[in-house]
C-alpha cells in the first residue's frame, strides 16, 4: 500500500470560508517514508490573531507564499493513487478536496483516519489528540502546530500502527462496506456498531451529554451512518459533526410509532440541530361560555393552556369554516357567534336558542371518536379525537375497557405534527384501525 500522510494549517474550520496557510505531505511505502514535501500558502484572507499565535504563521509570511491555486498540480499529483492519511482526517480532507476542485482537480482517493486507527490499535489512552497520541508513544513533535512537523509525528504514528500489526485495521477501514472512517471524529465507532437494525428514535449528544439531534429511523444502523456519508463542506454540517460525541436510542416495534415519538422528542428536547417541527404551533379553537343575558354564546379565540374548547383547529380558517357549518346546520346566531357585528333587533327565546348550541357543541364532541390503531404488538390510542399515547399490547388481549387499554399504554403530549400523521396513517390502513365504544 502507498500512502500520502497529510498536514495542514488554515484560517478557520471551514473549507468554503476559510483558506489553507501550509500543507505538508509525507510519502510513504507502508513502512518507510519515500519523500517529502511542505510549503506555506498565500490565503488571501487575515489569519486571525489567536490562529497566527498557535501555529506561528504570521500574515507577512504567507504574503509572498504561493496561492494554493499555483501548487495545486503538484499536491494532486502527490496524493493520487495513495491512500490519504491524516490525524482526523475528515478535516484534512475536505479542505484539501474542496480547494483542489476549486483549482480544477478532482481528488478521488481512499483515506484513513490515524485518531481512529490508534484507538484499536493503542487502546486504554486517556486522549488521542496528535499531541497527547505522540507523547503516549514516545513520538517527539519538532514544530507543533505547523504542518511539516504535523505531518511527520502522524506518519510516526503509522509507522507504529503497521509495527503493532495494524494492516488489518487498515484493511478493514478501506472496505467500502465499513464505514467507520466517515465517522465524526469524537464518536466512537462501537457505538454505532452496536446500533440495531431495527425501527427506533437515536439521539446525537454533544460533549456534555446535551441532546442536539433526534431522528426515527426504520433501519436505526443505516440511518445513523447515513448522516456522515457525502462530503458536505459547510459550516453547518461540519460543526454538526464536529459536536457528535455520543448516541442513544430508544428501540420501537413500527416505524410508524418511532416517527410518532420522534415528534414528541423534538418538542420535548428542542435540539439545536432539528430545524423541522420547532416552529411554534398557534392552535385556535371553539369556546362556549353563557353571557350575561342567559345566552350561550360560541366563539373562536386562541387555544391557552389548561383551557379546553368545544374543538381545536391548527388554522383560524379552519375554525371560522367549523363555526359557519355550526350556524348553518343547527340555525345559530352569527351575532351570538361573534362571526356577524351588526346589532341584533330581536333576540332568540334563550331557552331554545341554548338547546340549539348544546346541540351543535353534542355534535362536535360525537365526531371525536375513540379507536386504537393496532401494528403488530403496538397500539396507538385516540381518545375522543385526540392521541393518548402507545405502547405493546398483547395482541391476544380484548380491546373493550378502554381504562385497561389505557393502564398498559405511555401517555404522550399531542401536537399537530401527530395529528397529521395519525390521520394519514389510518386514510392508508383503515384495516388496522379498531373502534372502541
Amino acid at each position: 500500500m502507498r500512502f500520502a500522510v497529510v498536514d495542514i494549517e488554515t484560517t478557520g474550520g471551514f473549507p468554503e470560508q476559510h483558506g489553507i496557510t501550509e500543507i505538508a505531505i509525507v510519502l510513504m511505502d507502508g513502512n518507510e517514508i519515500e519523500g517529502k514535501f511542505s510549503t506555506l500558502v498565500n490565503p488571501h484572507q487575515p489569519i486571525p490573531p489567536f490562529i497566527a499565535n498557535m501555529t506561528g504563521i504570521s500574515d507577512e509570511m504567507v504574503s509572498k507564499a504561493p496561492s494554493f491555486e499555483a501548487v495545486a498540480e503538484k499536491i494532486y499529483q502527490l496524493l493520487q493513487d495513495r491512500i490519504f492519511v491524516a490525524h482526523n482526517v475528515n478535516f484534512d480532507f475536505s479542505f484539501v478536496k474542496y480547494h483542489l476542485q476549486s483549482a480544477g482537480h478532482h481528488l478521488q482517493s481512499p483515506k484513513i483516519c490515524t485518531i481512529r486507527m490508534s484507538r484499536k490499535v493503542f487502546p486504554g489512552f486517556r486522549k488521542y489528540g496528535l499531541g497527547h497520541l505522540t507523547r503516549e508513544l514516545g513520538i517527539r513533535i519538532e514544530g507543533r502546530h505547523r504542518a511539516g512537523g504535523d505531518a511527520l509525528a502522524t506518519a510516526q504514528v503509522l509507522q507504529l500502527i503497521m509495527e503493532k500489526d495494524g494492516m488489518h485495521v487498515i484493511k478493514d477501514m478501506l472496505k467500502k462496506e465499513n464505514r467507520l472512517q466517515i465517522l465524526p471524529p469524537n464518536l466512537p465507532g462501537q457505538q454505532v456498531k452496536d446500533l440495531p437494525k431495527e425501527p427506533g428514535v437515536y439521539y446525537f449528544k454533544d460533549q456534555k451529554e446535551k441532546v442536539i439531534y433526534v431522528g426515527k429511523a426504520k433501519n436505526l444502523q443505516k440511518r445513523v451512518v447515513s448522516h456522515f456519508t457525502g462530503l458536505d463542506i459547510s459550516k453547518k454540517r461540519q460543526e454538526f459533526l464536529r459536536n457528535i460525541y455520543s448516541i442513544s436510542y430508544k428501540i420501537c416495534p413500527t416505524e410508524f410509532a418511532a416517527s410518532l415519538l420522534e415528534s414528541v422528542e423534538i418538542k420535548r428536547l428542542w435540539p439545536i440541530h432539528n430545524k423541522s417541527q420547532k416552529r411554534y404551533e398557534q392552535l385556535w379553537g371553539i369556546y362556549h361560555f353563557e353571557d350575561s343575558r342567559g345566552f350561550l354564546r360560541l366563539a373562536i379565540d386562541k387555544k391557552q393552556k389548561h383551557t379546553q374548547p368545544v374543538a381545536s383547529f391548527s388554522l383560524l380558517t379552519d375554525a371560522h369554516r367549523m363555526l359557519w357549518k355550526l350556524v348553518r346546520d343547527f340555525k345559530l346566531h352569527p351575532v351570538l357567534c361573534f362571526l356577524d357585528q351588526t346589532a341584533i333587533e330581536t333576540y332568540p327565546d334563550a331557552d331554545e336558542y341554548n338547546m340549539a348550541v348544546l346541540s351543535a357543541i353534542h355534535w362536535i364532541q360525537s365526531k371525536k371518536e375513540t379507536y386504537l390503531i393496532r401494528e403488530k404488538n403496538n397500539c396507538v390510542l385516540v381518545e375522543e379525537g385526540r392521541f393518548y399515547g402507545m405502547g405493546a399490547i398483547d395482541h391476544q388481549m380484548e380491546m373493550t375497557e378502554l381504562e385497561t387499554i389505557k393502564s398498559m399504554l405511555t401517555e404522550y403530549p399531542e401536537n399537530e405534527v401527530i395529528k397529521s400523521m395519525i390521520r394519514n396513517f389510518i386514510e392508508r390502513n383503515p384495516a388496522k384501525v379498531i373502534q372502541i365504544a
